[in-house]
């Protein structure tokens, strides 16, 4: 396996290791809080928490698989299944939007009222300052290491603290004035919208690199610079450029002088595909065709 994108795998998997375990901790004490602290909305969040270990699972398989060096039968590497992982993480934090916005509403017309005591507060303050310190913790480790997958579990860690969020506004409201009951239900469904925004938005990433999308034109750009740079190019044409598991692969033509010889126009592709993995960040296979001028 390449040793950077080992080094990366076992990062990305150490991260999502730390956020399974706090998500299990977190997941039966807000169980506990709720049951014990007469908070509905508590109980819900804790099914919450328990969804990240769920999404945990799906990046830590994702990394293992996804970063494999390519074999016989993958010749272009595993990065769709980390892919794959990331489509599921939006998936699940879409639908987990949908349920937490639906519970809110249904909240809302029957009017439920509870009475909520300080241990479901004082549990909904750890949970957010947990849940927030995990996030920054892994979105730091997923932009780092170029992984999308763990990017979109640290915003699913994010989701799970503004749902608290929502919990703590509730409970405090209730605990303040039992006639604001109905605070609980309206942060809930604030939070779900936000969480349905982020959810839409990861999913809509991973989908756009399940179908080859190129990326944006100052990529494109920045990437044709880069070859007509490069002594002896003269043009630059037919420039294909997909991401797979959060790394470029990419084709290029580069136009030479036809009067060259075979090695000379070899030496000037090694050098178009060197600029580009030292120039461009997040490449993985480039792939250089040498095209002679057709003026000779």
């Amino acid at each position: 396996m390449n040793p950077d994108l080992k080094t990366q795998g076992k990062q990305g998997r150490r991260v999502t290791w730390v956020g399974a375990w706090v998500n299990l901790v977190l997941a039966l004490g807000k169980l506990l809080a709720g049951i014990y602290g007469n908070s509905q909305a508590m109980i819900a969040d804790a099914a919450h928490s328990l969804s990240d270990l769920v999404t945990d699972a799906v990046v830590l398989l994702g990394l293992k698989w996804g970063r494999s060096d390519p074999d016989d039968r993958h010749p272009f590497g595993h990065g769709r299944i980390e892919t794959f992982s990331t489509l599921v993480v939006g998936v699940v934090l879409f639908a987990l939007a949908v349920g937490l916005g639906y519970d809110a509403i249904e909240q809302l017309i029957r009017g439920d009222q509870h009475h909520p005591t300080w241990l479901a507060l004082a549990a909904a303050v750890v949970s957010i300052l947990a849940k927030e310190a995990l996030y920054r913790y892994t979105v730091l480790v997923g932009r780092r290491i170029k992984s999308q997958a763990v990017v979109a579990n640290a915003w699913h860690h994010r989701s799970d603290a503004l749902s608290s969020v929502a919990v703590l506004a509730g409970v405090a409201g209730a605990m303040i004035n039992p006639a604001w009951h109905s605070l609980d239900a309206w942060a809930a469904l604030v939070v779900s919208l936000l969480i349905l925004k982020v959810g839409g938005e990861v999913l809509w990433g991973a989908l756009q690199e399940m179908v080859d999308t190129a990326p944006s034109h100052e990529i494109m750009d920045s990437i044709k610079q880069c070859a007509l740079g490069v002594s002896g190019v003269e043009q630059v044409h037919d420039l294909k450029v997909r991401s797979i598991g959060g790394r470029l692969q990419m084709q290029i033509h580069v136009v030479v002088d036809g009067r060259l010889k075979v090695t000379q126009g070899h030496d000037i592709a090694k050098a178009v595909e060197h600029c580009l993995q030292a120039e461009m960040p997040d490449v993985g296979e480039v792939i250089v065709h040498v095209d002679p001028d057709d003026k000779v």
